[in-house]
Formats: structure tokens, C-alpha cells, sequence
């Protein structure tokens, strides 16, 4: 499929904080320029429908709220963006500043007009969440995954369109293999998409997940994450070596009780209990814990 093209009247609206990704966007604008007509209207609120391409699954109810003061103490800094649609209006961009009318009461909002496809209207609506960041890793991965699914793009036509590299599209496309927990997580903000990415170096679900957990109970920074998905690679790599099943159920205990992995290390006469942390933090918990049992 050849590459999609944007129009430059986003470019107008949606202020770019790089001018290498604007002029990027602009050289692309030339073919869907032709054919998008545009113009401003006051639109009645109850005209307008939802937009079924929305890449957003969340929204911040505290940055709805300051949106929503904005709104009535200035108005409306920049109209919504719609298509006509079967005698009404499809939302195309704007749905915070739509909802946050409806919480005002108005009756009509500024919007856009434009003349747009199925395809044009997702792509400008990840356009302008991704331009003003509104979209958080998790929502810019499945609306990505629709375009290369509903509409056959290839990874590199979906980044010339929004004006990153084929690299940050892939790795944003691989936080999709993460467990819901995951990446629900990552939606909420509760862990970064760098904290994501070091658990997709683990294979296993079950990996994945305890480091999860790992992360959000001792608040470990994205460097630890790396180091602690690096070991637990490498030790899960390890050919299992055949274990006295009492000393594997006296490991099992102590890891549920430290919340780290723990192995117990017979030699002829006596052995060494090994408990790891991975930050400073980490071990002030595991003396804590040893402190209580004293």
C-alpha cells in the first residue's frame, strides 16, 4: 500500500514542537490538500457523533476539569475537527474539548469541516493526540494496530505519517505482547513505557509479571528494571539443576517472604542463603523485613 498523506491544515492547528517534523508533514500535506475542503462553522453539540476511530481509551479527569475551566473563562482556543456525516457530524479530533462543552452545557462548539475518509480521520486523530501527547504508549500502540490492520499500512508508511521513525513505531507495536496487567499499568502512567520495554526482554508472561510487580511495590527507576530483566534472562536460560525438594520449598517460602529471588547453596559441610535486591531501596526493604524476624 503507498504511503498515506496529511493535509497542512492540521499543521495550522496543532502547534509542532519540532519544525523538522512540521516541514516533514507539510511536504506530505500536497495530495490529501487537494482534496480536503475546509471551513469553520458553529456546530449544535447534539449534531455531532462520536468518532469511532478515537485512538484515546482514557481520559484525565483532572485535565478535563482544568480544560473545562479554560473553556468558560476563555472560550474556545481551537475549534474541534469534524466530517459531515449522513445528515450530522463525526468527531474526528477534539474530544476533550467536546466533553468538556457538554460539562458547560453548551449548545454549539467552533468546529473544522473536513472532507475526510475513514483512513484520514484516524490519522488525524492519532496526529493531533500524538503531537500534543495526549496519548499515552499503550492507546498510540492500538491505534497504530489499526492502521496496519483495518487499512494495510506497513510500519514505515505509519511513521513518515506521523513523523517518527520506523524504530519508535516497532517498539511502540511490541507493547502490545505484554500482559493486560502490563499494560494497563503503562496506561495509567503507574510505570513507564521504558519500564516496559526492559520486562519485553523477558520471554516468559510469568517473568514479565513478577517484575511487574517488582517495580510498582519498590518504585525501581527504569535503569534497575533493565538490570533486574537482564539477571532474571539470564538465570531463567540456565539449564534447572535437579534440587533436594525440602530446599526448594524452604527457597519458595523465602522468596514469597522477601519478594526477591533466593537461593540456598549447600556445600559438604554448611552452605550460604543468597537474597538479591537491585537497589538501594530494595535493600533497605529486605533488612527491614530481616530486622522484624529478630
Amino acid at each position: 500500500m503507498s504511503k498515506r498523506v496529511l493535509g497542512r491544515g492540521l499543521g495550522a492547528l496543532i502547534p509542532d514542537k519540532s519544525e523538522d517534523r512540521r516541514q516533514r508533514t507539510e511536504d506530505r500535506g500536497h495530495i490529501l490538500e487537494s482534496k480536503v475542503q475546509q471551513g469553520i462553522a458553529s456546530i449544535p453539540i447534539d449534531k455531532i457523533k462520536a468518532n469511532k476511530y478515537q485512538p484515546r481509551e482514557g481520559f484525565d479527569k483532572q485535565a478535563l476539569e482544568d480544560l473545562t475551566a479554560s473553556i468558560k473563562e476563555k472560550g474556545f482556543i481551537q475549534p474541534v475537527l469534524v466530517r459531515a456525516s449522513q445528515g450530522a457530524y463525526e468527531l474526528i479530533a477534539g474530544e476533550r474539548r467536546l466533553r468538556a462543552a457538554k460539562m458547560l452545557n453548551l449548545k454549539e462548539v467552533p468546529a473544522i469541516i473536513k472532507d475526510a475518509s475513514d483512513v484520514d480521520s484516524l490519522e488525524l486523530s492519532i496526529i493531533e493526540n500524538v503531537q500534543r501527547e495526549d496519548l499515552n504508549p499503550i492507546d498510540q500502540a492500538k491505534a497504530y494496530k489499526r492502521l496496519v490492520d483495518e487499512f494495510d499500512m506497513t510500519q514505515d508508511s505509519i511513521a513518515d505519517t506521523i513523523g517518527k521513525d520506523r524504530a519508535t513505531v516497532a517498539n511502540i507495536l511490541r507493547l502490545l505482547k505484554l500482559p493486560q496487567k502490563i499494560r494497563d499499568y503503562v496506561s495509567r502512567g503507574t510505570i513507564s513505557m521504558g519500564h516496559a520495554r526492559a520486562m519485553l526482554g523477558l520471554s516468559k508472561e510469568s517473568e514479565q509479571l513478577r517484575l511487574c510487580t517488582r517495580v510498582v511495590k519498590n518504585d525501581l527507576s527504569v535503569r534497575d528494571t533493565e538490570r533486574y530483566a537482564k539477571k532474571l534472562g539470564a538465570t531463567s536460560k540456565k539449564i534447572a539443576v535437579e534440587k533436594d525438594p525440602n530446599l526448594a520449598s524452604v527457597e519458595q517460602i523465602l522468596k514469597d517472604h522477601f519478594g526477591t529471588k533466593v537461593r540456598i547453596i549447600k556445600a559438604k559441610k554448611g552452605g550460604r542463603i543468597e537474597i538479591e535486591f537491585y537497589s538501594d531501596t530494595d535493600l533497605e526493604r529486605i533488612i527491614t523485613l530481616l530486622k522484624a524476624k529478630s
